[in-house]
This record gives C-alpha cells, sequence and structure tokens, in this order.
C-alpha cells in the first residue's frame, strides 16, 4: 500500500488523519514541522504528503517550494484551518496537488488520497518507461578503442543506405546495439525497429512470428495476427540470432527479401513490405552452410555489409570508459549517488578474462556498486568480481 507523510504541528491532526489512513490500510509516517518533514521526504520514498500551511520553523508554502527545488514529484496535499480562496489558489500553483479545509471531512480525504495514489502510479510508470526507451534507444557505443572506432565509421558510412547488414560477434557483445545505431542514422529512424530473437522462439512458432497468421490457421489462431515484417514496415527489422532460424521459416525470409512481400500463415494473399534487414549471430554461418544448417542463398542476401563486433578481451582500453558509463546508469536507475571507482580497480578488471563481454562486465559493475561499501577498489574486484566470489 502507499506510504503517506503528515506534516503538521498540532498532535491531534496528525493522530486523527493516522488513524483514518491506517484503518484503510495506508502506512503512514508523522512529522511535526515543516522542516522535518522536508528531511523526512528526502531520506524516504512517500506516495504521498499532508502537509499543513502554519507552522513553526518551515511552513507549508516553503515545503512546496522546497520539495520542487529538489525534484520530489510527491503530490502534495495542503490542509489548513485557515485557508482562502487565494491561499488555495497559491498553493496550486506551487504545486500542490489539492486543498483541505480543516475540519477534514473523511470522504473528502479518502477520495483525494485515491485520486493522488493514482497520479504517484503514473508519475512513477512514466519514469520507469522513460528509463526503458533511454536504456533502448539513447544509449550510444561506448569507447575509443580501434577496433570500436572502426565500427562506428562503418555505421556512420552503412546506416544512410538501404543496404543489409549482418551483424556477427559473441554473446553479449553488443551487436543489438549496432543494429539500433545503424537504425537510428539511417533514414527509416522514423519508422519502426522491431527485434526478433529467433534463438527464443520455438521452430513451429517462428512463421507465425515473423509473417503472421490468418485467423484459424492453427488450433491457437483465434484471430487474424500480423507478423513482425507487417509491424516493420517503412522501418527495420532486425533478427537476432539468425543461425538458429529453422531451415522452413529461411526460405520464406528468402522469398520476403527478394519480392519484398510475404503471405501470412493460413492465408493466400500477398501482403507488400517496405523493410530493411539487419541480422545477427553468434555462430559462423559458413561453417552452419557446410553443415546444411542455414541457406547459402540466404547468408549472400543478408550479408550485403558484414560489421564484426570485437570481444571485450579485444577491447579491454575501453574498460575505463564502460566502467564509468556503467556507473552513472546503475546510479540513475537505482536513485543514488554515483559511486567512484579506483585506478587499481580498472587495472584489475582489465586484467580479466571476460568471456560474457559487455554483458558480464555490466553485471560485474552492478555486482561491485552493491557489495563495495564506499569506493570500489582493487580488493573489491578481486573480492567480486567472478561469478564464484567468496
Amino acid at each position: 500500500m502507499p506510504k503517506i507523510l503528515i506534516i503538521d504541528d498540532e498532535a491531534a491532526i496528525r493522530g486523527a488523519l493516522k488513524e483514518i489512513l491506517e484503518y484503510e490500510s495506508f502506512t503512514v509516517e508523522e512529522a511535526a514541522d515543516g522542516e522535518a518533514g522536508l528531511k523526512m521526504s528526502e531520506k524516504e520514498n512517500f506516495d504521498l504528503i499532508f502537509c499543513d500551511i502554519k507552522m513553526p520553523r518551515m511552513d507549508g508554502m516553503e515545503v512546496l517550494e522546497k520539495l520542487k527545488e529538489k525534484g520530489i514529484e510527491t503530490p502534495v496535499i495542503i490542509i489548513t484551518g485557515h485557508g482562502t480562496i487565494d491561499t488555495a489558489v497559491e498553493a496550486l500553483k506551487k504545486g500542490a496537488y489539492d486543498f483541505i479545509q480543516k475540519p477534514l471531512d473523511l470522504n473528502r480525504v479518502l477520495v483525494t488520497v485515491r485520486n493522488a495514489s493514482n497520479q504517484t502510479a503514473l508519475i512513477n510508470e512514466t519514469k520507469t518507461l522513460r528509463k526503458k526507451v533511454n536504456k533502448a534507444l539513447g544509449s550510444s557505443i561506448i569507447g575509443e578503442s580501434a577496433p570500436i572506432k572502426e565500427i562506428k565509421n562503418m555505421i556512420d558510412t552503412v546506416a544512410p543506405t538501404e543496404a543489409r547488414v549482418l551483424i556477427t560477434g559473441g554473446n553479449g557483445s553488443g551487436k543489438e546495439l549496432v543494429a539500433r545505431q545503424l537504425h537510428e542514422k539511417s533514414e527509416r529512424n522514423n519508422g519502426a525497429f522491431i527485434e526478433v530473437n529467433c534463438a527464443a522462439i520455438p521452430s513451429e512458432l517462428i512463421e507465425s512470428e515473423l509473417f503472421g497468421h490468418e485467423k484459424g490457421a492453427f488450433t491457437s489462431a483465434i484471430k487474424t495476427r500480423q507478423g513482425k515484417f507487417e509491424l516493420a514496415d517503412g522501418g527495420t527489422l532486425f533478427l537476432d540470432e539468425i543461425g538458429d532460424m529453422a531451415l522452413s521459416a529461411q526460405a520464406k525470409v528468402l522469398r520476403a527479401l527478394q519480392e519484398s512481400k510475404i503471405t501470412r500463415v493460413g492465408g493466400d494473399k500477398d501482403f507488400k513490405v517496405n523493410v530493411r534487414i539487419f541480422a545477427a549471430t553468434n555462430k559462423d554461418l559458413r561453417k552452419e552452410i557446410a553443415a546444411g544448417n542455414f541457406r547459402e542463398d540466404l547468408y549472400h542476401r543478408l550479408s550485403v555489409i558484414v560489421i564484426r563486433v570485437p570481444s571485450l578481451n579485444e577491447r579491454k582500453d575501453d574498460i575505463p570508459l564502460l566502467a564509468d558509463h556503467f556507473l552513472n546508469q546503475i546510479a540513475e536507475e537505482y536513485g543514488q549517488p554515483k559511486k567512484e571507482i579506483t585506478a587499481g580497480a580498472i587495472k584489475a578488471l582489465q586484467s580479466l578474462d571476460w568471456t560474457g563481454n559487455i554483458r558480464e562486465f555490466r553485471n560485474v559493475m552492478e555486482r561491485l556498486v552493491i557489495l563495495s561499501s564506499k569506493s570500489i577498489d582493487e580488493k573489491a574486484v578481486k573480492a567480486y568480481a567472478t561469478p564464484h566470489f567468496g
């Protein structure tokens, strides 16, 4: 349930309001003046604040101003026994969610609390979505090593064209990030970027996922469904881990690339699609072709441009920049100050074997942030930087 803070210098008011709210199963904390309430709101995350206007040390209007200055977006409901229209208007202008006069009306209080709680939930949902969007689309390729500079130059050259791109590299090396950067710097950046993880979808479902299906095409097809090719029309389709795609689906993907049209599973109507394809794999597709697991004609269609993403072990010079990037990112996600890291810790990180590449490195940085007391030093890296630490 939401956590509520009551800021009021009258103990009787705090007690009565607390009793009402706790009866409705809310968690309630109290502050006897504005200054104390402000300090509590800085240390804890409250979903809602009730605040009196006339209080010693710091009045309610000043509390509103200070909360706004500190970027605290918790809805504030002003309560007062000396309310006027002008006071209410001023409070609302300063950012108050609502204004309730004493003596408090039980029904009015509960309705306002529920409405404000909905606003808090919306604010939190927006923050979460913003973080996801920033993480997905706002990231840039971090690094200044020679292999990374080469990739950045290749992206700048290839992105504005319509060429298909095959991105190769180990698991966790950043192939998806390269694909997103290609899309963002292309002429299609206003269109959709649709990703399909071919390794995560069962072979019997991959065709429906890619090309859609008509109602009744199979037992669970209770309605017509568009596939990823249609959803990516006018934009980019990223086929991740394409080396794991079933041969039957490979044949249909090849047709889609050759003819720029697809047919839904269970249907006989062709749909024109205008899609740019990026594909990625951690496999050697030439070996897969020799083994009969991958179509050579599809390989040549996909590999107009080939971009190989280096492993982290090949670009350890980038570890200082990557560490700083992830420390900033983790601090933002946790809502905490950025943790410092020593030069000795960086050298220790550079000495490790990063078989899991950037994905493993990011996980290690988060572990170090959580388990290190103050700053991250060489001792912490030696203690916690492997999965079998301790």
